[in-house]
C-alpha cells in the first residue's frame, strides 16, 4: 500500500508537464505531432545556438499564442490553490477561499476602474494587483481596530471589504458605456487567459515566487496554526505575527493571479480538499500537492474553454460548473475536514 501511494503521488507531480505538452496540440488550429516536434526543435535551436527563429504560422500559434496561455494557466492555478490551502489552514475552516479577505472584489474593482478610465491592458493588470492588496490591508486594519480576537474578526472584515468593493464595481458598471466598456468589464470579471502574452507573465512571476516560497518555507508552521491559537501559543509561536505573514503572502499570490486572469472561483476552494484526499492534512506535503493539482486543474479547464464551443467560454463559468458538483461530492463523501 505505501508503494502504491507513493507511485500515485509521483504520477500527480508529473501531471502538469504531461498536460503542458498535450495542451500544445489543443486548439482550433490543427497542429500535427510532427509539426509540434519540428517547431519545438527549431525553437530550442534558436534559444541555445542562436539560429534564426522560425516565422511560420505554426510557430506563431504554438509559441506566441498557446504556450504563454498554458504557462499562465499553470501559474494561476498553482497560486490560487496554494493561497486557498494556506487560508484554510490558518482560519481552520474548510469553506475558506483565496478571496476570503475581499481580495477578489478589490482586484475586480481595480480592473473595472482601469477599463473605464484608460482601457490599457498593462494598467488593468497593475490596478487589479494594487487594489487586491489594498483590500487585504483594509481587512487587516479593520480586524486589528476591532475589539474582537481570533480569525472570525478577519473573516467578518473580509466580508465587509468585499461588499464595499462589490458595490463600487457595480457603480463602475452602471456608468460604463454599454456598447464598449461594459462588455469588456463583464468579460474580464468572468475570467479569461485569452489575451495573455509573455510580457504579462513577467509582472506576476516575481510576486508569485516570493509568496509561494515564503509559504513553502512556513508550511510546518501552518500545521501548528491549524491546531488553534491556544495550542500554537503554547508551543511558543507568535500567532498574530505569523498569521499576518501568511495572509500577506497568500494575498500576494491571489492578487497576482487575478491581475492577469480575472476572478476565477472554486480553484482555491476545491483543490486543497482533493489534495488532502491524496496526501493527508500535513502541509509539508499538502502545499506542494495543492500547487500541482491546482495548476493541472486550471490548465484542463482552460483547454476546455477554448475547444468545446465555437466561441471561448470564460474560465469562471467552467470552474463553477466543474467545481460546484465536485464540492458537493466531497460533502456527500464526508471528506470536508481540514485535518
Amino acid at each position: 500500500m505505501p508503494e502504491c501511494r507513493y507511485s500515485r503521488t509521483t504520477l500527480v507531480y508529473i501531471l502538469p508537464l504531461v498536460l503542458l505538452i498535450g495542451s500544445l496540440f489543443v486548439g482550433r488550429y490543427q497542429t500535427p505531432v510532427s509539426a509540434v516536434v519540428d517547431e519545438s526543435m527549431k525553437a530550442f535551436s534558436s534559444l541555445i545556438f542562436g539560429t534564426p527563429a522560425s516565422v511560420s504560422t505554426q510557430h506563431t500559434v504554438l509559441f506566441n499564442v498557446r504556450l504563454p496561455r498554458i504557462l499562465a494557466a499553470l501559474l494561476v492555478g498553482a497560486a490560487l490553490s496554494t493561497a486557498g490551502a494556506s487560508f484554510q489552514g490558518i482560519f481552520r475552516n474548510p469553506l475558506v477561499s483565496p478571496y476570503i479577505l475581499g481580495v477578489g472584489a478589490g482586484a475586480g474593482f481595480g480592473a473595472c476602474l482601469a477599463i473605464l478610465l484608460w482601457d490599457n491592458y498593462l494598467l488593468i493588470q497593475l490596478m487589479s494587483f494594487a487594489f487586491g492588496l489594498l483590500a487585504m490591508f483594509f481587512a487587516i486594519s479593520m480586524g486589528k481596530a476591532s475589539k474582537g480576537t481570533g480569525t472570525l474578526v478577519f473573516v467578518l472584515s473580509g466580508i465587509i471589504v468585499s461588499s464595499i468593493f462589490t458595490a463600487l464595481t457595480s457603480l463602475v458598471k452602471y456608468v460604463a458605456d454599454p456598447y464598449d466598456e461594459l462588455p469588456a468589464i463583464v468579460f474580464w470579471l468572468m475570467g479569461s487567459l485569452a489575451t495573455v502574452r509573455y510580457g504579462d507573465l513577467l509582472y506576476i512571476v516575481l510576486p508569485m515566487f516570493v509568496g509561494a516560497l515564503v509559504l513553502f518555507l512556513l508550511r510546518w508552521r501552518i500545521n501548528i496554526m491549524s491546531l488553534g491559537d491556544e495550542e500554537a501559543k503554547a508551543l511558543g509561536m507568535n500567532v498574530e505575527k505569523m498569521r499576518l505573514v501568511i495572509i500577506v503572502c497568500a494575498t500576494l499570490l491571489t492578487s497576482a493571479a487575478v491581475s492577469i486572469s480575472g476572478v476565477i472561483g472554486w480553484v482555491g476552494l476545491v483543490v486543497p480538499h482533493i489534495s488532502r484526499m491524496i496526501v493527508g492534512p500535513n502541509y509539508s506535503r499538502l502545499l506542494p500537492m495543492s500547487m500541482v493539482i491546482g495548476a493541472s486543474f486550471l490548465l484542463l479547464v482552460d483547454d476546455l474553454s477554448r475547444t468545446i464551443a465555437a466561441t471561448e467560454i470564460p474560465l469562471g463559468i467552467l470552474t463553477s460548473l466543474v467545481g460546484a458538483p465536485l464540492f458537493a461530492y466531497l460533502i456527500r463523501r464526508g471528506r470536508m475536514g481540514w485535518n
